[in-house]
């Protein structure tokens, strides 16, 4: 355990021996032991820049980062309990020619086929703004929708959940992906991409509606994703670390949730320890962009503590191997970070042997968080299983909007 760690749960055993929970600071102080617990074991580097100067950092990163900037139309579907969820949808350009992704013609006073449509599911503590790069690329190539999952980003609090307390469950979330399907794209071939959660998702629905994957779905793309087996994961601790934190972390996280105003407060207060948290579970190289490392810990922070507790149980409980069948015959792409500690790699790989017309990718040096870190890579291969199942042509051009360093528009 770091320092920094050490002196975190020093911190919270002073609060508990003086019963001084309800402090904001020591709020704070208690999040950063669940950090430290869900990271034991994990040298978090050592800070040796200033607190002020380190805030000065991160607000220009948030200033000048063009990372989420992207906006399409916006639009809006509703879930079974009521849920609020938005999306935004990117249509193609009129000449794009790509596929059945062009403009609508009048062929013999007939329109031809709507256009292929890339539903695009972000992971747990992420928004739609986490697919920044290859929204970047295929804007204007394809229709594609981005929708934020209840309760995260955009989208209203999970209705069942503050009304009526009830837990989240991934079938939940693959009801919402067909409320968004059925509001954005109610017609037409589909290409779903889900990433870590939100394959999850995608598996929920294929689960529930078989029928849509039957007759609409043309291609699959499962990133950083599992269909089972999530109790198994160490997220790179020794065991007895795992143990520990499979113990206790479900009902800190419950009781933490019930205190969510303190709680965020000491969250920002130890910014600096989530910024080392955030980084090692969602990055794998070591010299990761400064300002993509802060967009993504910018859209983890965003995600009330409330909501973290809420969604965390559902991991637990996913099982959605049978579902897979339903993808079993459409061309799919399954791509994991070789390092991933979250999901790691060997769950994918599991997935990748039950669709026989998967391309399997496994990325070196990449964490979690592979579509930001190595953002190039992700894109050429969606763009790849896209040509396959006839969303863009093969000799479309799709932008390789991959460096991380780079403010030009796609195609530029």
């Amino acid at each position: 355990m770091s320092e920094t760690s050490a002196q975190a749960t020093a911190a919270v055993t002073e609060a508990a021996a003086s019963g001084s929970w309800r402090r904001a600071g020591l709020a704070g102080a208690a999040i950063g032991v669940v950090a430290a617990g869900a990271a034991a074991g994990v040298a978090v580097e050592r800070l040796t820049v200033g607190r002020g100067m380190r805030k000065k950092a991160r607000l220009a990163l948030d200033a000048s980062g063009p990372y989420g900037s992207l906006r399409g139309v916006p639009g809006r579907a509703y879930a079974a309990d009521g849920t609020e969820l938005y999306f935004e949808v990117d249509e193609p350009e009129p000449d794009s020619g790509g596929g059945t992704g062009g403009r609508r013609r009048r062929l013999f006073g007939r329109k031809t086929p709507a256009p292929v449509t890339v539903v695009f599911s972000h992971g747990y503590c992420l928004n739609q703004d986490s697919w920044h790069f290859q929204r970047a690329a295929l804007r204007g190539v394809v229709r594609c929708v981005y929708w934020d999952q209840r309760s995260h980003g955009r989208s209203g609090r999970g209705v069942e959940q503050v009304e009526h307390g009830r837990p989240v469950s991934i079938d939940t979330l693959g009801g919402d992906l067909k409320a968004v399907i059925d509001a954005a794209a109610p017609e037409g071939p589909v290409v779903l991409v889900g990433h870590s959660m939100g394959g999850m998702t995608v598996m929920a629905l294929a689960d529930q509606h078989p029928d849509l994957v039957r007759d609409r779905v043309v291609g699959v793309a499962l990133v950083g994703t599992s269909s089972g087996k999530l109790g198994e994961v160490n997220y790179g601790l020794p065991v007895a670390g795992v143990n520990a934190v499979r113990r206790v972390l479900p009902g800190v996280l419950k009781v933490l949730g019930q205190r969510a105003e303190l709680v965020e407060k000491g969250r920002r207060a130890t910014a600096d320890l989530f910024a080392g948290i955030i980084k090692r579970y969602s990055f794998a190289t070591r010299d990761v962009d400064p300002a993509i490392a802060r967009f993504a810990e910018r859209m983890i922070e965003g995600t009330p503590i409330d909501v973290v507790a809420e969604f965390y149980p559902a991991f637990q409980e996913h099982d959605k191997t049978a579902a897979l069948a339903s993808f079993a015959e459409l061309p799919a792409l399954v791509l994991a970070g070789e390092q991933d500690l979250v999901t790691p790699s060997e769950h994918s790989e599991a997935i990748a042997q039950l669709l026989p017309d998967a391309e399997f990718v496994l990325v070196p040096d990449a964490g979690h968080l592979v579509m930001l870190e190595h953002p190039e890579v992700v894109t050429d291969r969606l763009a790849d299983l896209l040509a396959r199942t006839g969303a863009v042509p093969a000799a479309a051009t799709v932008g390789i909007y991959g460096d991380t360093g780079s403010t030009a528009q796609p195609g530029g």
